[in-house]
This record gives C-alpha cells, structure tokens and sequence, in this order.
C-alpha cells in the first residue's frame, strides 16, 4: 500500500491535499463555530429595562433610529391573523406588498390568491415576495395566475450558478404592508397549519402583529430592502412611504421602539446583540416564547446567569408536536444547563407552537420573524421590532400566561431520568447547530 502511494504523481497528491483541505474547511465552516464570534460578551454598563440610557443603547448597537408614535394589535391564531390581512388586503387602495417565508398548497393559498387577485384587478399594484427554499412547494398554477394578472412575483436567492455557496442562507422576514399604512409582522404565513384556532395537532398555535403608522414605515422597508436586491426595482414614493402615516391612529400611540433589520454577515450579527444586551439588562422576567430553539453559547449563560441573580427567566417551546424535530432534540442538549442555572422551562402540549414573542420586566417587547437559533441571527433575513410599552407588554404577559395553562413544565430530576437514545439523538442534532 505504502509502496502504492509513493508511485501516485506529485500533483495528483497535492491536488487530493486541497481538496482535503477545501472538504473539511466547508464543514468547519457550516457546522463547527471556531471563530465565528467573541468568546464571551460583556457589557460597560447595565441601565434598566425601559430606561433611556438602555433604549439609546439597543438603538445604538443596531444602528437603527429610536422611534415614537404608531398603534401595534397581537392577533392570536388563524382565526384572527387571517381575516386581519384579507380585511386590510381587501381595502387596499394603492399597493400591497407581501412578504413571507412558506406559501403552501391548500385553503389558505386559495383564499390569499383570490385576494390579491381582486385587488390587482381593481388597480392596486401588488408584489409578492416569497423565500426560494420556504416556498419551494408553493402551487405554480396560482403563482401563474397572480403573473398574468399583473402580479410581479420574486423568489429570494433560488439557487443559480454563481450563488451556490450563499444557498443557505434564507429569507425569513414577515412583511405585509398594505398602502404603507398598515402591516403585519409575526410567525405565521400561508399554510393551512396556520388556520383555525390552535385546537389540534393540525392548526398552529401562532402570533402576529399588526402595526400601523411609522411601525408600517419599517416594515415596508423590511420588504423594500430585499425586494430590491431581488428585482432590480426600488420603491420610492407617498405610495410606499405616506408622509401622513401618523395621522388618524386608532388606539392609543406606542411609547418607544427600535425596528431592526438583520442580514448575514460575516463580521455583524445585530439580531445576538440586541436579544443578549436585552437579556442582560432584564432585572425582574424573562418570557420568551420561540418556535426553535438552539441557542448559542453566550447566549445560554446569560438566560443562566439572570436566573441565578433572581430573574424569572421563562421558556416557552414546542413539544414533540414540532415541524422540526432535529431543532428540538439539539435544544434539548441544552436543557439540563439551563434547568441547573433556574431557568424554567415549559412545552406547549395541544399543538406545534410556532410564536416567537420576547417580554422583559412587563414592558420591552420584542415581536418579529426571529426564532432563539443560530440560523436566526447568522444567517436569515430576519426583521424584529422592539417596543417599549406598559400596555403591549401587558397583553403579551397575558397571553404567554394562557399559553402556559396548555404546556407541561420540565422539572430537572424528571428530565434527568431521559432515557440514551435521547441523549444520543440530543448530541448527533447538537453537532448541526450552526445550520439551525
């Protein structure tokens, strides 16, 4: 054998050395997280939840504008996201611009394609904007009807020579904005899990947001930014961005907010710095609820170092119910940590629970498309807002409190008692967290 290899030609052997090397340089870099960030977080101060040197903080660090004004209304499953969007859709008077990850074959792709095609039949001018690998099953005969109508229709990043290594990375933003004046952001998307009232396994339990004002402002250019990237088309104008939007609110004007917009980069990652400094500063409760969870490093010891000081730091996941279960079994892999630390954490038993909703000390909140992953604040085009009030804080408490009426709470000796195959499934999906 040996006497084999010293008769292979000098360069056939350094031409298998690099691609040695090039395999295991691709695996290091999607799976493995050398270098990939700091070693450990800090902060130079701690300024409480909702104060101003906090909030001038979190806008600072993202580099995004603190805001005041616009009305923001949580709608709780299908039985409320649905009619919300066809209400605001079916008033639309000049342009609807829709972006979410999954649009799936069924009664809700039906029900959205006849809405959008009755408005761009009636003059509105409609844009939709879909994620290449989230809707890869999207029905093509109703994607047809929506292009011959006059429809203009873009896929993020679809896999094209020249973008391959750049395939992973998604779309994952929620932005309807109709007219620029109202819009809708969350978890949900067009599928008919996303029906119903989470009353079994096959309808989800989900939130949404609907904002208006200069929160509709943001999350048109959520939309905006990537849709002109996409097709080459750049939305200016009072159609997209109405200088009037504040005017006629209903309902009482939000106190303060920061709207961030988060794309891959190799060197920022805003997304973990605005959650982490918001974690860090938390003095009373943490209520998370998160579709998937696979956190990152710096971000566990910072859920465990609150819960130590005092902190009523509260995770809501999915249970066995998740459309994801390589995703949970790698959080698992993390739940013994966390319980240990005081963490306590629960699983929402009736369905797959797919909100992802933030509140801290009952009045920073933060709502969006991201999840509490890695792929979330790497890789994903994601959109948040955080909001500073007493009044959306109140009702996100509310509603995470329901929801924990329908989970069951992991106790630590219980958890301990697991059986192997858990634990052997917990380390093989652990490896592939940099990819969750």
């Amino acid at each position: 054998m040996l006497q084999q290899l010293q008769q292979v030609p000098w360069w056939m052997a350094a031409l298998a050395t690099l691609g040695a090397i090039a395999l295991v340089s691709a695996v290091l870099t999607l799976f493995a997280a050398l270098g990939a960030r700091p070693g450990r977080y800090s902060l130079t101060e701690t300024p409480p939840i909702g104060s101003e040197p906090f909030l001038m903080g979190v806008s600072g660090i993202v580099n995004a504008p603190l805001m005041r004004g616009g009305t923001a209304r949580l709608l709780n499953n299908g039985v409320e996201i649905f009619p919300a969007i066809l209400k605001a859709i079916g008033e639309a008077e000049r342009t609807i611009n829709f972006m979410v990850y999954i649009w799936e074959k069924g009664k809700a792709s039906e029900r959205m394609t006849e809405a959008l095609l009755e408005r761009q039949r009636a003059g509105v001018e409609v844009r939709l904007m879909l994620d290449a690998v989230g809707s890869l099953f999207a029905p093509r005969s109703q994607l047809k009807r929506l292009r011959e109508a006059g429809v203009r229709v873009h896929f993020f990043n679809p896999l094209r020579f020249g973008r391959i290594t750049s395939f992973y990375k998604r779309n994952h933003r929620r932005a309807i904005v109709i007219d620029g004046r109202v819009a809708f952001t969350g978890g949900a998307a067009v599928g008919d899990q996303w029906l119903g009232d989470a009353e079994d396994a096959e309808h989800w339990r989900d939130m949404m947001v609907e904002v208006r004002g200069c929160l509709a402002t943001n999350l048109q250019s959520s939309f905006a930014q990537l849709w002109a990237n996409s097709g080459g088309e750049v939305l200016v104008g009072d159609a997209f961005f109405p200088t009037d939007h504040e005017e006629d609110l209903p309902g009482e004007e939000l106190s303060r907010h920061v709207h961030l917009m988060s794309s891959p980069a190799q060197a920022s990652h805003p997304l973990r710095s605005f959650f982490w400094t918001t974690f860090a500063c938390a003095g009373e409760a943490i209520h998370l609820t998160s579709a998937y969870f696979a956190p990152d490093a710096e971000t566990r010891r910072i859920l465990c170092e609150r819960a130590r000081a005092g902190v009523d730091v509260r995770l809501l996941l999915p249970n066995h119910l998740t459309d994801a279960k390589v995703v949970r079994w790698a959080g698992h892999a993390y739940y013994a940590e966390l319980l240990e630390a005081g963490v306590r954490i629960w699983e929402y038993q009736t369905t797959m629970i797919h909100s992802k909703t933030l509140v801290v000390d009952g009045v920073w909140s933060i709502v969006g498309s991201a999840n509490m992953d890695i792929r979330s604040k790497e890789l994903n085009q994601e959109s948040v807002i955080g909001i500073l009030d007493r009044g959306l804080g109140g009702e996100l408490e509310e509603t995470f409190a329901r929801d924990l009426l329908e989970s069951k709470e992991i106790r630590l000796e219980e958890w301990r008692r697991r059986g192997i195959l858990a634990r052997v499934l917990e380390r093989g999906a652990g490896l592939f967290a940099e990819q969750y």
